[in-house]
């Protein structure tokens, strides 16, 4: 049974720093493209930051260098470290999983993320 289950969303001040965790399990972890993904109360959906099998990673233009993706092929796990939290930064975050190749796609239950002073 695939499982994605996001942990370290919580309540922080702005200037904050929280650290997302998502651990996978039911499939083959170190195949897949992981991501984070976030939406906010009346917007899509958006991608926030993506690691590839390789390690490389991308990240939304607006979050300027504040996020940082990670993965443990070990552990089966990836998260996201978030410093200099915003208010505009609130929103659920999702974890995601992919294989391309195989059309193979997971999501997580998401995890509250909220900045609020």
């Amino acid at each position: 049974q695939v499982q994605l289950v996001e942990s370290g969303g919580g309540l922080t001040q702005p200037g904050g720093s929280l650290r997302l965790s998502c651990a996978a399990s039911g499939f083959n972890f170190s195949a897949y493209t992981m991501s984070w993904y976030r939406q906010a109360p009346g917007k899509e959906r958006e991608l926030v930051a993506r690691i590839s099998t390789g390690g490389y990673t991308n990240y939304a233009d607006s979050l300027k260098g504040r996020f940082t993706i990670s993965r443990d092929n070990v552990k089966n796990t990836v998260s996201m470290q978030m410093n200099s939290l915003k208010p505009d930064d609130t929103a659920v975050y999702y974890c995601n999983a992919v294989r391309l190749i195989i059309r193979a796609a997971y999501w997580g239950q998401g995890t509250q993320v909220t900045v609020s002073s």
